[in-house]
């Protein structure tokens, strides 16, 4: 099933998403990561997170591949030491580190079309997460993968990445982010407005 996606004003991209219980059935569980990667594809995104779909759970999948520039241009060969993407859902995620100097890269979200900003991330994370078995795992993550990681996280903590974007910025957004939250935008995939079923 592919959901809309819930844009920017939307209370439940503000809100702290809870844990999903070890009892949650795998079925669903395994139904719900399925369709959130359909959800991502259709929308030609490279991460989404369970609150953009209108669930406040502590789950969000990404893909970031098309991110990372690994190949040689005229070869096709793999780079030397070159970054791979990774699929993959994470469940009830928790940062355990961020470290390295912070580096920008202009970002953007399904939940924001339209808009893109100068992030600065850490290139470098641990994470602590449960896979699709529910397997506990902590990994590194770097580079590009570290930083689609990071604004999905970041999702689930009720942050969005224009959280990041300094005060002047932040002004000349205002109009921009008032649109989208009443349903002034364009997308190329099905979105949800606060206060409306959904388009």
């Amino acid at each position: 099933m592919i959901y809309p996606i819930v844009a920017f004003g939307d209370p439940v991209l503000k809100a702290r998403a809870k844990d999903i219980p070890a009892d949650f059935s795998p079925e669903e569980l395994k139904k719900l990561i399925g369709d959130m990667y359909d959800t991502m594809y259709y929308a030609h995104g490279v991460g989404l997170a369970a609150p953009q779909i209108g669930r406040s759970v502590r789950l969000f999948v990404i893909d970031s591949a098309p991110m990372v520039d690994d190949e040689d241009e005229e070869t096709g060969e793999i780079k030397p030491g070159a970054e791979t993407g990774i699929k993959r859902a994470f469940i009830n995620p928790q940062m355990v580190s961020e470290t390295g100097e912070e580096w920008g890269f202009e970002e953007g979200c399904l939940s924001i079309p339209g808009v893109r900003e100068m992030v600065y991330r850490h290139p470098t994370i641990v994470l602590r997460y449960e896979d699709e078995n529910r397997q506990q795992h902590e990994e590194t993550f770097t580079g590009m993968t570290a930083r689609v990681i990071q604004h999905e996280y970041d999702h689930l903590e009720g942050v969005l990445f224009t959280d990041y974007v300094s005060g002047l910025k932040k002004q000349l957004l205002k109009g921009k982010l008032a649109r989208i939250s009443k349903g002034d935008v364009k997308a190329d995939y099905r979105m949800k407005f606060a206060g409306q079923s959904g388009r």
